[in-house]
């Protein structure tokens, strides 16, 4: 799920739909800094308030962001833009990842039609969220992306409980480092496989965790 008009807001963006199974979606909204906002709603204070399990504390920067997590049954935090707004996204920092499923990812949402996408720059245990059906791969920025695609069945969204569609690509050549990730690359990709992007909502570099997550990220995030 993250550059910046530069006039940063923290706030926890709409619900959002994880790919893994969370005990209750109402309460596993994501924590994101946003920018180009007008108004916002701060949902949920992941340094106080987490309510799934666990221990997950957030800390939004000017241009990045860090957390550290232990025990956590699901979360999803980040730095990105506000509606309409998407870039190629170059991140610096690290991940380490001891315990669960962890990723780090560029995570956004679309609108007519509903589509949640993912694409995966690391995660600990090879797949992430990637699940559905494999449809094809692409090379982006010195790796090949397997291209994965799922349908969600009433599961939450950015426009509550409802059925969508995920696009995932799942680097192989995994970096929880630093790169730079050319989102146009990956949505000409699935474009041509029939992957149809809406109207893009926010955008995201994210990292998520589940199933007694533990580990920590840290980030500077900048877009072109």
């Amino acid at each position: 799920m993250v550059a910046f008009s530069h006039i940063a807001v923290a706030l926890s963006a709409v619900a959002g739909a994880f790919a893994a199974p969370t005990a209750n979606p109402v309460e596993d909204l994501p924590d994101f800094e946003l920018t180009n906002v007008t108004s916002f709603v701060r949902r949920q204070d992941y340094n106080q308030n987490y309510k799934t399990s666990g221990n997950v504390n957030f800390s939004p920067t000017n241009n990045g962001y860090s957390v550290s997590f232990s025990s956590a049954g699901d979360f999803v935090v980040g730095k990105g833009w506000s509606k309409g707004t998407t870039r190629n996204i170059n991140f610096s920092g690290s991940t380490s990842a001891t315990a669960g499923t962890v990723l780090v990812s560029v995570y956004g949402w679309t609108q007519n039609p509903l589509v949640e996408y993912y694409i995966q720059e690391y995660t600990s245990n090879g797949a992430g969220s990637a699940q559905g059906t494999k449809v094809g791969s692409v090379t982006c920025d010195g790796s090949v992306y397997d291209i994965w695609k799922h349908t969600q069945v009433n599961q939450p969204s950015i426009v509550g409980t409802t059925t969508f569609t995920q696009y995932i690509s799942n680097r192989q050549n995994k970096r929880p480092g630093s790169g730079t990730v050319t989102t146009k690359c990956h949505f000409d990709a699935w474009a041509k496989l029939g992957l149809n992007l809406g109207t893009h909502n926010y955008q995201t570099l994210s990292t998520e965790g589940w199933g007694n997550a533990g580990g920590s990220s840290q980030y500077t995030v900048t877009g072109s």
